[in-house]
């Protein structure tokens, strides 16, 4: 039996497609549609072509690094004078009933473990553990008065994410490339580099495509000399012989795909055999980077044992979103990551030294090559840290009070919005939701996040659900 026909296929099909064309140009007159710039059958056997935005974007792509684990705000971007003064005493009864998922008597407020100093013309305060970041402010936009909604690792990974702290949901990313589709058709829209010692907590679904077809869904590159698996084809195999293949296979896989399964997993299947076939001729040159100067990988710190590895990936990073990869997402720290509970300053001490370089030189890099005014660059991890001790040298997590911050593509640069209380605990001035962080790099990337939307159960489901503000003072 054949599905019931949608509206939608209906006017598709009636009258060779003219009630589409009516019924798109009502909506493109609206301002409703991510409008697809290819005409609507090759928009149909390809769900990365090329899109447009609602409105004319600030952003061209994205590079989302993820502190993974939650960064200390209060150590790294967030300095507290009464923090240090208050340092060994309880917290203060005007803070309110406060207690850590682990608190006892011993949980005393902790001073940070560097001291801040200002940096470049904005005068932002930075830490001492992140010299070179400091030096690269006067392009940051901070914002030090972000919150979320769970104290745990796995639903705050999915929130900083999918905007939900419930697994299953379509990643940003994802709805990056269903909203834009992708600049370079060899390539995927939506990629994913885990920290190769350990993947984040919550796995795979924090880049998961959810209810929005599997197309979408980021593609993972690894560590070490083979960053996509079984990319390259075996010598007994040339080219024509694998063309024929992956041609034969979809051929069948469309006779079996059902009327109005444009947007199944099967439809899905059939654009990543063609995808992954155009990859073969270049993604091999966008993982290479032999060809890079000494200078370029002294800059990202490659010659460092310590930067070596994340390093890498933000020169990758760079590598792809000049070749058009619309979302790039790095996570930096193994599946503990920067989850400092016993010993802050070993392990901060650990990933800012691995990070700190790398992230910098980013930053310039894509300056000096033109490509950092149209590149979103996001620092962040799921939460912050308590300014509580927690086992006399580490710090519990906190999700009410912590920063994240945002370089590029339409950021005010040298700008701090939001503020947290005396010692750190909770945000207290412009308050960021993450909802608002979402909305605001979907709006830079041309798109009102109300009208991104996606049908799903009876409803018109989007990324904010039916929050968030743009953050008006970050976008220049």
């Amino acid at each position: 039996m054949c599905p019931p026909l949608t509206r939608r296929h209906f006017l598709r099909n009636s009258g060779c497609g003219f009630g589409t064309l009516a019924l798109a140009s009502m909506l493109e007159s609206d301002g409703l549609p991510a409008s697809p710039i290819s005409d609507s059958n090759s928009q149909i056997s390809n769900p990365l072509a090329p899109r447009r935005p609602h409105f004319p974007a600030r952003s061209k792509s994205v590079i989302f690094l993820f502190m993974s684990g939650g960064p200390s705000h209060v150590d790294l971007f967030d300095p507290k004078p009464d923090l240090v003064r208050l340092a060994g005493q309880p917290i203060p009864e005007s803070f309110g009933t406060f207690k850590t998922r682990r608190a006892v008597a011993r949980n005393t407020l902790m001073p940070p473990l560097r001291p801040f100093a200002k940096h470049g013309e904005c005068g932002m305060e930075v830490s001492g553990w992140l010299p070179h970041i400091a030096q690269c402010v006067d392009d940051i936009c901070l914002l030090r008065g972000c919150h979320g909604d769970s104290v745990t690792h796995p639903e705050s990974v999915y929130l900083m994410n999918t905007g939900t702290i419930l697994m299953g949901k379509p990643s940003l990313g994802s709805w990056v490339s269903y909203g834009l589709g992708s600049e370079n058709q060899n390539m995927p829209a939506f990629v994913v580099m885990p920290d190769p010692a350990g993947w984040v907590k919550g796995g795979a679904p924090a880049w998961g495509s959810g209810f929005l077809p599997a197309a979408h869904q980021g593609t993972i590159l690894r560590g070490g000399s083979s960053p996509i698996l079984n990319l390259a084809t075996p010598s007994s195999v040339s080219t024509a012989q694998q063309q024929s293949t992956v041609g034969l296979i979809n051929q069948l896989n469309r006779l079996n795909l059902p009327r109005g399964g444009e947007e199944s997993e099967l439809a899905a299947r059939i654009a990543a055999y063609e995808l992954a076939f155009r990859m073969q001729a270049q993604a091999p040159d966008v993982v290479d980077i032999s060809k890079e100067t000494e200078t370029t990988r002294k800059l990202y710190g490659i010659d460092n044992k310590t930067t070596a590895d994340f390093g890498t990936r933000c020169l990758l990073a760079r590598r792809m979103v000049e070749r058009g990869v619309r979302f790039v997402q790095l996570y930096c720290g193994d599946t503990n990551g920067w989850d400092g509970h016993n010993d802050m300053e070993g392990n901060h001490s650990k990933l800012c030294a691995q990070s700190d370089l790398p992230v910098a030189g980013l930053l310039r890099d894509l300056k000096s090559r033109g490509l950092l005014d149209t590149t979103l660059i996001v620092w962040g991890g799921e939460f912050g840290r308590m300014p509580m001790n927690e086992s006399g040298t580490g710090r519990d997590h906190n999700p009410h009070g912590f920063c994240m911050w945002l370089a590029g593509g339409g950021v005010k640069g040298g700008t701090v919005i939001g503020a947290t209380d005396a010692v750190g605990l909770r945000a207290t001035e412009d308050k960021t939701h993450v909802h608002d962080i979402h909305a605001t790099i979907l709006h830079l990337l041309g798109f009102d996040h109300t009208r991104l939307t996606y049908a799903h159960n009876g409803r018109d489901d989007r990324l904010t659900d039916v929050y968030g503000d743009v953050i008006t003072k970050a976008v220049s």
